[in-house]
């Protein structure tokens, strides 16, 4: 399922740090999956197990994400080393994409090194999306001129702010000043209420979220706790019904007409 948003396709991708999730969002209407772990810290790279079982069971677009740690993205060699070798793994399983980001200590793209990450990732003919790293740059519209020059397909962004909704103005500047030479994807804090209102004010074509619910479905036996996670007997995961909701919202919206 897709919608044409002023003659352009919409595509909703779901970011998924499970196998369950990313199997419900492919089910609910999803086009496209970032796999990651570890969501409380902003995403890291999952494991070669969870890549590649979600390889096999998924046949929509598979993107994973490359990070080697949470915290900030100005990395060292050694984890540069790292992020390749998880790109050269993704490409051998067949993966569609990759979604990377490095920045040097003054907030600017790290170039050089990222190049070599997009570069590897090319050569497996994987897409390249960069991640949020970009909206802790300096400057958004520089950054963006970088990130073109590595020759990356997409931005994913929530305009240098916490959430979409405090940066949908900047987001909106940016998807301008690209001009077609890039897409701009807004994502944090995307959800079936606010969806279509994100994409008429930034004019993007592309939506980005994780659209979770807390489920505590998986035990009948309740005992020790220990303290970390708070609820240890729930689990976030992809809800179909609020991904089912953005692509409601976007047709009822009478802006959009379905594209087959």
């Amino acid at each position: 399922m897709s919608f044409l948003l002023s003659k352009k396709k919409f595509i909703l991708e779901v970011c998924a740090d499970s196998l369950d999730s990313a199997i419900v969002a492919q089910s609910s209407g999803a086009h496209r999956i970032e796999l990651c772990s570890n969501l409380p810290e902003g995403g890291t790279t999952p494991s070669l197990g969870l890549i590649e079982a979600a390889r096999k069971l998924l046949s929509i677009k598979l993107y994973v994400l490359i990070r080697p740690r949470g915290g900030d993205f100005c990395y060292s060699d050694t984890e540069l080393e790292i992020m390749l070798s998880d790109i050269r793994a993704c490409g051998k399983l067949g993966c569609d994409g990759v979604a990377v980001g490095m920045l040097n200590k003054d907030g600017t793209v790290d170039e050089q090194r990222c190049r070599r990450l997009v570069e590897a990732a090319h050569s497996y003919g994987m897409g390249v999306t960069f991640h949020r790293a970009f909206d802790r740059c300096r400057d958004l519209p520089e950054a963006m001129e970088a990130v073109i020059r590595l020759g990356c397909e997409r931005i994913l962004t929530s305009g240098g702010c916490k959430n979409v909704a405090d940066g949908i103005g900047t987001t909106s500047e940016l998807v301008k000043k690209a001009d077609g030479r890039i897409s701009i994807m807004p994502g944090a804090g995307v959800t079936p209420n606010n969806a279509t209102i994100v994409l008429s004010v930034t004019e993007a074509n592309e939506l980005h979220g994780t659209f979770r619910s807390k489920y505590s479905d998986n035990m009948a036996y309740y005992n020790l706790k220990l303290g970390i996670p708070d609820d240890e007997y729930s689990v976030l995961r992809a809800d179909g019904d609020k991904i089912k909701e953005v692509f409601l919202s976007v047709e009822e919206s009478g802006r959009f007409t379905k594209f087959a």
